[in-house]
């Protein structure tokens, strides 16, 4: 089954996995961490992260992801674990980057190894980011994380 028809598909189904927004708090209406490790929503992340300005190379995707999830996921803040230096996480980062690579929805330059988001990427990403949903929160929430630790970064480098 194809990108599109699956789409097509839970939308003729009326199928919606991650509800509506019934919470006052926006915490309360992210995702849990239940998610953390699920493949899908690790290649959505890798795909938000892509389409930054500031792209990420991919020796420090895993390690990005990780750090994302850390300032995102609720659970996480303010604990002693280091989420960017988990095996199990850096290893299904690599397969997540490997399904959207023979997707093509990213692109890594071959020179520089550097990730960048193809068209076809940012349509998947804009379609799932336009509903105000669970889903679309988290991903605004890992993108605005990511420019901050880029900004942090650049800063400590006294750029």
């Amino acid at each position: 089954m194809k990108f599109d028809e699956f789409f097509s598909l839970a939308k003729n189904l009326n199928i919606s996995s991650f509800g509506s927004l019934e919470y006052e708090n926006r915490e309360s209406s992210l995702l849990s961490n239940e998610v953390l490790f699920h493949l899908p929503f690790i290649a959505m992340v890798i795909l938000i992260i892509s389409t930054a300005k500031s792209k990420p190379r991919y020796t420090e995707i895993g390690q990005l992801v990780g750090e994302c999830l850390e300032r995102t996921l609720v659970g996480f803040k303010g604990k002693s674990q280091y989420l960017g230096w988990s095996a199990n996480l850096r290893i299904r980062t690599v397969r997540a980057l490997t399904f959207l690579e023979a997707a093509e929805l990213i692109d890594i330059d071959d020179i520089s190894k550097i990730i960048s988001s193809t068209k076809k990427g940012k349509k998947v990403l804009n379609a799932a980011k336009r509903d105000t949903n669970n889903l679309s929160l988290t991903l605004m929430m890992v993108q605005r994380n990511y420019r901050n630790i880029r900004t942090e970064k650049q800063i400590e480098l006294g750029i």
